[in-house]
Parts: C-alpha cells; structure tokens; sequence
C-alpha cells in the first residue's frame, strides 16, 4: 500500500523558510520519480518540482526558480522541499506525488502559510 506522509509546514513571515519532508513506503522509493504540488485557496493545484531517482531536479515553476530546492534520501525514502525567501503567494498547501503502476498517488498535504 502505497503511502505518502508530508511534514514541515507551518505559518512563516515573508522572507522566511521551511523545508518540507515527504516519508513514502508501500514501494520501492529509489526506482521513482517524486514531484511536489501546491494548492493555493481558489486555485488548480500546480506542479513545484519533480526531482529524477538519481536526485536530479526538473520543471521548477518559473516563480520557484532560485528560492525553491528540492533533493532526496532514497537511504530514508524521503523526498524534501526546501523553500526559501517565502512571499505571501506561497502560501499553500503542498503535496508530494508518485506515479505508481499507472496509478497517481498523493500525500495528505502540509499547510504552508506565509504571512506577517
């Protein structure tokens, strides 16, 4: 059974960071591209950044760029999100993703709030 657990939110001031975590099991973590999402009140869910087996990142949003690094610990089957001088329009809840055996598979979300 395929599990995706999200941490590391919280409420952070403009300027600010967190770094997320998102624990899987259910499969095997080192064979799977992981991506991180983030759903803003009224908004579609939007993709963050997707980051290869090996650890190499792909697609950050053009307003990520720079602030925004993701990387992974196949050893701890964890996937991070570190985010960095946070604005308002962060804010969000975020979700880690795997593409499993054809099927899409999402973690519970985290709430990030950034706001002073």
């Amino acid at each position: 059974q395929v599990q995706l657990v999200e941490s590391g939110g919280g409420l952070v001031q403009p300027g600010g960071s967190l770094r997320l975590s998102c624990v899987a099991s259910g499969f095997i973590f080192s064979r799977y591209a992981m991506s991180w999402y983030r759903q803003a009140p009224g908004k579609e869910r939007e993709l963050v950044v997707a980051i290869t087996t090996t650890g190499g990142s792909t697609n950050y949003a053009d307003s990520m760029k720079g602030r925004f690094s993701v990387s992974r610990d196949n050893a701890k089957n964890t996937v991070y999100l570190q985010m960095n001088s946070l604005k308002p329009e962060d804010t969000a809840v975020y979700y880690c993703n795997v593409q499993y055996r054809g099927f899409v598979y999402w973690g519970q979300g985290t709430q990030v709030t950034v706001s002073s």
